[in-house]
């Protein structure tokens, strides 16, 4: 199925796509959640964690802080720049997760021929894509100009149900742009605010090399222009972290027997935009948790999150059938290519996400990127997923089926990761941001293995 899109060109910055009108019910309780990022000026615990966040963020890109990164360093930053583009229509850019040979098969239906044209697997895994991407572009979006300058598009005021969201709480616009001495409109800044590290750090690592169509780039011409200008695009949350761990959490519902590298591979996306110089690490966090809230509310077909009209996607009145659907396609036309069990398909991989243990140091790396706590009365403890944020549940048992959702939020809890970080405040939306589905998805494979 070939389709030609305007939206889905890789190149542009996710918030130009989606600039939202006014916040809908539905989308105030993301902003909240993503909020407590504007009030860490506030506190000693705070103003620690923006100060980490500066100094991890040039420490990771430049190459002084090393990682458990999937490849060599010089390869992983090839990498991150071949993950600026965006492939909105088919997430093929995030296909190598599904293994050498599912990945490929995947490709040869589904890939981009060049910055507007693509074609799809089937038009049931192309409406999945196309809804849950929608919606959480449009919460990232929504939020960056939101903690920006209180706007919906960098201009216009925002609804005053969202701009309570920041009076209640106390909360600043701009906190990057104040604590990294480059607010809002000075020289070199963001008009906006949240200037991202890209104009804050004192140096940014070049990178050149082909980008994904192969054409040959550097992180400069992504980062200030001409090819994607984000000088003036604010930098929380992250929209490509969202797109990547939404677009990972999808594949990985769809193919279950490649659940870890799926979301491992979201990881590693994340991950790019810090070493691109485009992002912090509280972005990329706040990009994870937001893609993880958002799919877990469309896994279990919160009526808030259905039949929406949405920029670049049809409504969808049934998300866990929509999966159903495309899933039961998705595995007809790999299975036809593969030739045998699609799970002995998915175990054949010789790439980089084929090392188990490099895979679980990678994600854990990512997981807080070593920022301080600010909440300290969530750091000591596991927080019952069940009860805090029931519906987390789907986020396994949509691919794992045998699990019951007590099952799985048991699980969930008990592989929580490090509590007590910037979001981590003791909310519904907080808790999604300490949830470790590498290790939670091992679990889940070894209490109920899932039925095909």
């Amino acid at each position: 199925m070939l389709a030609n899109r305007t939206w889905p060109i890789g190149f542009m910055c996710v918030s130009l796509f989606y600039r939202a009108e006014a916040q809908a019910p539905a989308d105030i309780p993301v902003l909240k959640g993503l909020a407590p990022m504007t009030v860490l000026s506030k506190t000693p615990q705070g103003n620690a964690a923006l100060a980490a966040n500066y100094t991890v963020t040039g420490g990771i890109q430049t190459g002084v802080i090393r990682q458990s990164t999937l490849l060599p360093f010089a390869e992983q930053q090839h990498q991150a720049l071949r993950d600026v583009f965006i492939t909105y229509g088919n997430l093929a850019q995030l296909a190598d997760g599904l293994g050498t040979t599912l990945g490929a098969a995947y490709e040869a239906k589904a890939h981009y021929i060049d910055q507007t044209h693509y074609t799809s697997v089937t038009p049931s895994v192309a409406a999945v894509i196309a809804y849950a991407e929608a919606v959480s572009a449009t919460h990232s979006a929504a939020g960056k100009y939101l903690f920006a300058n209180a706007t919906i598009d960098g201009k216009r005021p925002v609804s005053a149900d969202a701009m309570a969201i920041l009076t209640s709480i106390g909360g600043e616009t701009d906190i990057y742009g104040k604590s990294y001495g480059l607010p809002a409109g000075s020289v070199g800044a963001d008009a906006f605010g949240d200037s991202r590290p890209f104009q804050t750090e004192p140096g940014v690592a070049p990178i050149a090399g082909p980008d994904y169509l192969n054409h040959a780039a550097d992180n400069r011409v992504y980062n200030r222009g001409p090819l994607m200008n984000l000088t003036d695009s604010p930098s929380y949350p992250s929209g490509h972290a969202t797109y990547g761990y939404t677009g990972a959490l999808v594949l990985a519902v769809l193919v279950p027997a490649r659940y870890q590298q799926m979301i491992t591979r979201g990881a590693e996306y994340g991950n790019s935009r810090i070493l691109v110089g485009a992002h912090y690490a509280m972005d990329v966090i706040g990009g994870r948790t937001l893609a993880l809230y958002d799919m877990a509310h469309l896994l279990a077909n919160d009526a808030a999150y259905l039949g929406r009209t949405l920029p670049h996607s049809s409504p969808l009145q049934d998300f866990q059938s929509a999966i159903t659907k495309a899933r039961s396609d998705l595995t007809a036309a790999l299975g036809l290519a593969c030739g045998k069990a699609l799970e002995e398909c998915a175990r054949e991989d010789i790439g980089r996400l084929n090392n188990p243990a490099a895979d679980e140091a990678f994600y854990a790396d990512t997981q807080t990127y070593d920022l301080p706590v600010v909440y300290p009365e969530n750091a000591e403890k596991l927080e019952d997923v069940g009860k805090i944020a029931p519906e987390a549940a789907f986020l396994l048992t949509v691919a794992f089926p045998s699990l019951t959702r007590e099952q799985a939020n048991k699980i969930l809890t008990e592989t929580e990761g490090p509590g007590g970080g910037f979001l981590d405040d003791g909310s519904s939306f907080g808790v999604y941001s300490r949830l470790n589905l590498y290790a939670a998805a091992a679990r889940a494979q070894q209490d109920g293995p899932h039925k095909p």
